[in-house]
């Protein structure tokens, strides 16, 4: 089995030379599995010549993006000539103003004021938007510059390792470049972990569910970013993204009730007739109704479970609900409900008791520093509890306010430490999905940056965007429509 999977392999791949202006580039790896846009866009990292000022001489006239390998007659150990000139940089004068394009290319994304776009390698828009809503979170940027590139744990696969590893670089290629990135060796690497990414038709991948992808990366750096400490292992991702939910599940025929405790990555918001806004699909996700075997009744019964937030995380990520199977038509069909979501999300209404009673001084005291800025004075309540804030949660749980003492060990700014969380929230991205099949349609990322600016990051083309627009994309048509929502905390200092 090994022997014909090292065949197939290497059947898809061609190596030959492409020779540009005076420099030759000996034993380039062609995928004939993947169109040959992708090997442009190997080329362009190379060459810094963008794919379409690319000519490429083939038998039959100049390469197309999307011909078939198979037709192009390209054969092992071939030399290609190509044609087309990289980015020029635009010298200044030596006295006068200093042009973005004559910076070193770390300074030019300051000067530009976010980080490059990414190279679709064909259906890959779920990925790169996945990315890029990831990549806008520092404290995973942080947590992935100490993960080390050899030294993986006893625990974690050879794979695992690996898509992280490329994570922490792709993170780093945006980072310091303006033009376009092409993700050629997370996107390998992320097929080889999950194989499903790899699926083809016709010859072509095909397009993969954003939140899926999502969901299988945050759960890879959740196993692979971890510290050893004095209360076992911490777990980055776990305390950025984390949510605990408390559920209590009860049988209205037999009376049993009893509780489960839950952790997720992503809230759900259920979309029905009756929801028209974010909080009320939030609502609807956090109670459910499920068949299940009583074993005071000796057979299934209707159990309802009711869940509310018991842990907040750093960053609370939101799943619409959109895409659902179809019986009729065996296919994933997409609900186009316009359901509002707003800029400001407080989710307290949605937590336990217990919770509520911990976040209480932290939101007056985050209402006081609010009400300073209007003018007004702060409350007495406020004053009274000022100290007892210090010992709310001292003890550091992720089941309390969501803030644990463990978490200020994560590399982070000394105004980062120590904070309360209050149960407010602030939108920083936002993935949309535009066209009415999930397996079809183009993904896109709408990015706030530290500047308070956002981007539309649609593909390799970051667009600047007004905040009033992104409210817009709350779906009741073909435009694009939000299916994933980060929001940031807003916290107060302990």
């Amino acid at each position: 089995m090994a022997d014909s999977q090292t065949a197939n392999d290497a059947a898809q791949t061609l190596r030959v030379s492409v020779k540009w202006q005076k420099k030759v580039f000996p034993e380039m790896e062609i995928d004939t599995s993947q169109p040959p846009y992708v090997f442009k866009c190997q080329l362009y990292d190379l060459t810094g010549v963008p794919p379409e000022r690319q000519k490429i001489m083939v038998k039959g006239g100049l390469l197309k993006d999307d011909a078939e390998w198979a037709s192009v007659g390209v054969k092992e150990g071939q030399r290609l000539m190509m044609m087309g000139t990289a980015d020029e940089i635009v010298k200044a004068p030596e006295k006068g103003p200093v042009f973005v394009e004559d910076l070193p290319e770390e300074e030019q994304v300051v000067a530009v004021g976010h980080s490059a776009g990414l190279f679709n390698l064909g259906n890959t828009c779920y990925m790169n938007s996945t990315i890029q809503c990831l990549h806008s979170v520092p404290e995973l940027k942080s947590a992935l510059l100490e993960y080390s590139q050899s030294g993986q744990n006893n625990q974690l696969d050879q794979t695992s390792h690996l898509l992280t590893v490329a994570t922490k670089d792709l993170f780093s290629d945006l980072d310091k470049n303006v033009k376009p990135v092409a993700p050629m060796q997370f996107w390998m690497v992320l097929r080889k972990k999950f194989p499903q990414f790899g699926q083809q038709h016709n010859g072509a991948f095909m397009q993969q569910d954003a939140e899926e992808c999502w969901t299988q990366l945050l759960y890879t750096l959740s196993q692979s970013l971890r510290s050893p400490s004095t209360s076992g292992s911490l777990n980055y991702v776990k305390r950025l993204f984390g949510i605990e939910l408390a559920s209590r599940v009860n049988c209205q025929e037999s009376g049993e009730e009893s509780m489960e405790m839950e952790s997720t990555f992503a809230l759900k918001c259920h979309i029905s007739h009756e929801v028209n806004h974010l909080h009320e699909g939030l609502k609807h996700g956090l109670k459910s109704e499920l068949e299940k075997n009583s074993p005071a009744l000796g057979r299934s019964a209707i159990y309802i479970k009711e869940s509310h937030i018991s842990g907040l995380p750093r960053y609370l990520t939101i799943q619409f609900v959109r895409f659902f199977w179809k019986r009729e038509s065996n296919q994933k069909a997409k609900i186009l409900r316009k359901v509002d979501y707003p800029l400001e999300l407080d989710v307290y209404d949605l937590c336990s008791d217990e919770l509520k009673k911990k976040l209480e001084v932290p939101r007056q005291i985050l209402r006081d520093e609010e009400g300073k800025k209007l003018g007004l004075k702060p409350s007495k309540k406020s004053s009274d509890k000022d100290n007892d804030v210090k010992m709310v949660d001292a003890e550091g749980s992720l089941n309390g306010s969501g803030e644990s003492s463990s978490a200020t060990s994560l590399e982070a700014a000394p105004s980062e430490k120590e904070m309360q969380l209050t149960g407010v929230y602030d939108l920083v991205s936002v993935l949309t999905h535009k066209g009415r099949s999930a397996d079809s349609g183009h993904y896109v990322a709408w990015v706030k940056q530290e500047s308070g600016k956002w981007i539309e990051y649609d593909d390799d083309n970051p667009i600047p965007q007004r905040e009033e627009d992104i409210v817009k994309l709350s779906g009741g048509g073909d435009w694009h429509m939000a299916y994933i929502c980060m929001y940031k905390a807003r916290a107060t200092p302990m």
